[in-house]
């Protein structure tokens, strides 16, 4: 996630800069072409360029709208993430046994049991939605761009320690027979919630809490089950591809006929203004690339990139919280943003 108040240039060329120089190339040949060589027979009327542009500026914004629509869903299930981690820790540690036979450790072990599988839980969920899809930028089969986005990534690594430490997290939170239960599931993250149940459902069998508890405590887990399969919705299933493939190749046409449509009127100012086509041709087309990538990476909130819910910084703000409920004192820091990206 990008913090910054506003989008710096550093952003701003590294997620547009190699696209502005094909502009400026393909702006500039056209117009020493006409004006060198007189080409005037590859210039078209500026009408139907301008009818080209309003018609891509309705699917961008058609597209950016639904990007944003998943990009916000996704802030919001882990924003739930975060309201029922908190209940399960307050009522784990709430409510209290009037079972004697029950020792106090054992009960307080149990607990703490239940806690750190959660907190596991969340790193190795994030983790499985960080694995790449296939039309994600990272695992986008242009070699070029391919190297942009992994580099990008690599960037956003060396600037959070904690970024791929999620198999240490599991080591440290879960048992060691458990930890090593990892490689036999293919969806780690739902045999927690299921062992959490099996969990709950045994301190009822033991009399340890209530059947009322029991409940309310299944009904929070069930709410875990309904956000992640809420995410992994969004992961698994992109934007509809006919709809961003289309508006891509809408957008490379009009830009392609901006320049051949654009020089000939400037040419009405004279000499001078088929040169200052260049630079109006540039940012007309540098506006239409930008709200088209701006789609293009926010449709995707689990890829990895600065665009990304901070799913690493909101793990450990409630790794920190249900840490605190259990009684510990060793506590983690806090992920903070680095360089205007939160992760």
């Amino acid at each position: 996630m990008i913090t910054t108040k506003y989008v710096n240039y550093k952003q701003v060329l590294n997620l547009s800069g190699f696209h502005v120089i094909l502009i400026s190339i393909w702006c500039t040949l056209i117009a020493v072409l006409f004006h060198f060589f007189h080409w005037d027979w590859m210039i078209i009327p500026w009408v139907p360029v301008a009818l080209i542009g309003t018609a891509e500026a309705f699917l961008v914004g058609f597209k950016n709208n639904q990007a944003y629509d998943r990009l916000w869903e996704a802030r919001k299930i882990w924003g739930g993430i975060v309201n029922s981690s908190r209940m399960l820790g307050s009522m784990v540690y709430s409510f209290d046994t009037a079972n004697e036979d029950i020792g106090k450790f054992d009960f307080e072990d149990r607990r703490k049991k239940i806690v750190f599988r959660h907190i596991a839980w969340l790193y190795q969920f994030r983790d499985q939605l960080l694995i790449p899809a296939e039309w994600e930028h990272i695992k986008v089969e242009e070699e070029h761009f391919k190297n942009i986005d992994h580099k990008r990534n690599r960037l956003i690594k060396a600037g959070f320690p904690d970024y791929g430490r999620t198999p240490i997290f599991l080591n440290k939170y879960l048992s060691e027979k458990e930890a090593e239960l990892q490689s036999h599931y293919k969806n780690f993250a739902t045999y927690l919630i299921a062992q959490q149940s099996k969990d709950v459902n045994e301190l009822k069998n033991m009399n340890a809490i209530s059947e009322f508890n029991q409940i309310q405590l299944q009904d929070c887990l069930n709410e875990f089950y309904t956000l992640q399969g809420q995410a992994e919705r969004i992961k698994k299933f992109p934007l509809p591809r006919q709809f961003a493939s289309t508006a891509f190749v809408f957008n490379v046409i009009f830009i392609m006929l901006l320049p051949l449509g654009l020089v000939s009127e400037f040419a009405k100012l004279g000499d001078w203004g088929i040169w200052a086509s260049i630079p109006f041709c540039i940012t007309i087309g540098w506006i239409y690339i930008i709200m088209e990538l701006v789609g293009d990476y926010s449709e995707n909130p689990f890829e990895g990139l600065m665009f990304d819910i901070p799913m690493l910084s909101i793990c450990r703000a409630i790794e920190i919280d249900l840490l605190q409920m259990a009684g510990e004192t060793d506590l983690p820091d806090a992920i903070t943003s680095k360089n205007g990206v939160l992760v």
